[in-house]
């Protein structure tokens, strides 16, 4: 599908259901939602914020509430359309212009306006990487009951660049070197680079 620069064009590229998005858009336009075109489809913002978009489909529109799974749902409209993959996005399906019961919509939509002036949004879960405890430390931390608290101690930042310094060495005898070397500062809590970084 060619990109879509404005609302208007997006209405007019989909115009099965010409009628039916404009019947969506006024209700929308009622509030105080700004309208803005992402992903080549209408999209309505509050502060800059995803509150909600309309789409068009073969035999289908929408609306998407991009936290929709915060919303009461009292007359049960909503579903979620890819059940494994769509945490808080909840859709609201038509497939004629008599299916929009315009009260409900202008409802839901004030209501997720409200939710996202409230912050209630799904945040998205940042992946930590593994980390990796090279077999040198790990002999080391099993031996050494103080230095196994002190490293557990550490923010998982710290651990890693501690695990990667002694594994980045190539040879055994520079490894079991860094290893005595860092001993102590793990001890103390320290970071490998703090010292650095407090410059």
């Amino acid at each position: 599908m060619k990109k879509i620069y404005s609302v208007e064009e997006y209405i007019e590229v989909n115009s099965h259901f010409t009628e039916a998005l404009k019947t969506l858009r006024d209700i929308i336009m009622s509030t105080e939602l700004e309208e803005t075109v992402k992903w080549s489809m209408p999209t309505y913002c509050l502060n800059g914020k995803n509150v909600l978009g309309i789409g068009a489909f073969k035999n289908h529109f929408c609306i998407w509430f991009h936290h929709g799974v915060f919303l009461k749902d009292e007359h049960s409209l909503l579903h979620n359309a890819q059940e494994d993959k769509t945490k808080g996005m909840r859709q609201m399906r038509f497939e004629s212009k008599n299916d929009i019961n315009k009260a409900a919509v202008l409802a839901y939509a004030k209501e997720a306006t409200e939710n996202q002036r409230l912050g209630r949004e799904i945040k998205p879960v940042r992946k930590t990487k593994a980390i990796n405890i090279p077999s040198e430390l790990k002999d080391v931390l099993k031996s050494n009951s103080e230095l196994h608290t002190s490293f557990k101690a550490l923010t998982p930042g710290k651990q890693r660049e501690y695990c990667d310094h002694i594994s980045e060495a190539k040879r055994e005898a520079t490894k079991l070197s860094r290893l005595e070397k860092i001993t102590p500062m793990i001890i103390k809590g320290v970071g490998l680079h703090d010292k650095y970084k407090s410059c």
